[in-house]
């Protein structure tokens, strides 16, 4: 993984179909780019409360905090960004408003406005990661408060829409700070300086509709990063063995009773039967997860890989993803 002045990208936007894992990898690639000694933003935009359910810390709020230190001097800040929040920093911003934000969102014109109009409501959400993105440190020698964000985005299924800030604008503003500040979003997200990650599983239907926000993203000149198969699995069969596993040959059979007694296990027809069938179900997936595997390496990106955690994902696995990404050069 490069450092922190060797990558152009300082905004990481990590989507991926709805049970691939892209919070969790998200979280990871956060880490990953903490441990070369950047202080990195995490943020997440639907309000879900994933990522400190993944990093064990309590819930995030609309104020940044520090979640995770590492040793090398790197820093994750953590951010849930609310769309009535970002509403209300914008007024001010541009408006001046004071006193006057707060008015409106008890008389229920801030929830009118981000609700009514989903384009601008998104403009909103990805402005507050524009400004984090741009922000710099005071005085002479200015630098960015952040070496980049990582943005826990929403799934595939509306990646393109989520990011497609100008076409939603469109409709509603033609002129003015809004269309100003969406124009200026465009152009970061267009910019070498943003990547789009793509988490899937090695599974048909994740890896096809990851093909799908492929072409999306390339209509919309949105780069990506990287795809990342996430939860794979190493196969527990030598390749030599599988088909005979596969078939259920009686050699097979043998052989685990053998196996089984000689290690004082007894064994009955359901326990074999059960394991037989068990390594005939793995050898399926290994073989439908080394196609799928076939079908990324044909694309034109980069392609990462992340372990299944068979446990789930504590805080010490979490760091085994991370490092995976960090062996993994590209971020």
């Amino acid at each position: 993984m490069t450092g922190p002045s060797d990558s152009p990208v300082r905004l990481h936007v990590v989507t991926g179909k709805g049970g691939t894992g892209k919070t969790t990898v998200a979280a990871a690639m956060a880490l990953a780019l903490a441990s070369r000694g950047q202080r990195v933003l995490l943020a997440e935009v639907e309000g879900r409360q994933g990522l400190a359910q993944i990093l064990d810390v309590a819930p995030l709020g609309t104020e940044e905090r520090s979640l995770v230190t590492d040793p090398s001097g790197g820093e994750v800040v953590g951010l849930s960004i609310d769309a009535k929040t970002a509403l209300l920093e914008y007024l001010q911003k541009f408006y001046k408003l004071g006193r006057a934000g707060s008015i409106l969102e008890k008389v229920g014109a801030v929830d009118f406005a981000t609700t009514i109009a989903p384009g601008v409501r998104d403009v909103l959400l990805i402005g507050r990661v524009y400004e984090a993105v741009g922000r710099t440190t005071k005085g002479a020698k200015k630098r960015p408060v952040f070496d980049s964000v990582v943005l826990d985005a929403p799934p595939t299924g509306r990646i393109g829409r989520f990011l497609n800030v100008n076409s939603e604008v469109s409709e509603v503003a033609k002129v003015g700070p809004v269309r100003n500040q969406a124009d200026s979003i465009t152009r970061l997200l267009r910019s070498p300086a943003t990547a789009v990650h793509l988490v899937t599983l090695l599974e048909e239907m994740p890896v096809q509709e990851t093909l799908d926000a492929i072409d999306e993203l390339g209509s919309l000149s949105l780069r990506v990063g990287s795809v990342i198969a996430n939860g794979v699995r190493q196969p527990l069969v030598a390749d030599e063995d599988a088909a005979a596993v596969a078939d259920g040959d009686p050699r097979v059979h043998e052989a685990l009773e053998s196996a089984l007694a000689a290690i004082g296990v007894k064994t009955g027809p359901a326990l074999l039967g059960g394991l037989l069938q068990e390594g005939a179900d793995h050898v399926e997936r290994a073989r439908l997860q080394a196609e799928q595997h076939v079908v990324l390496r044909e694309l034109d990106v980069p392609i990462r890989v992340l372990p299944h955690m068979s446990d789930g994902v504590e805080s010490g696995e979490l760091r085994l993803l991370a490092d995976a990404l960090a062996d993994q050069a590209g971020l």
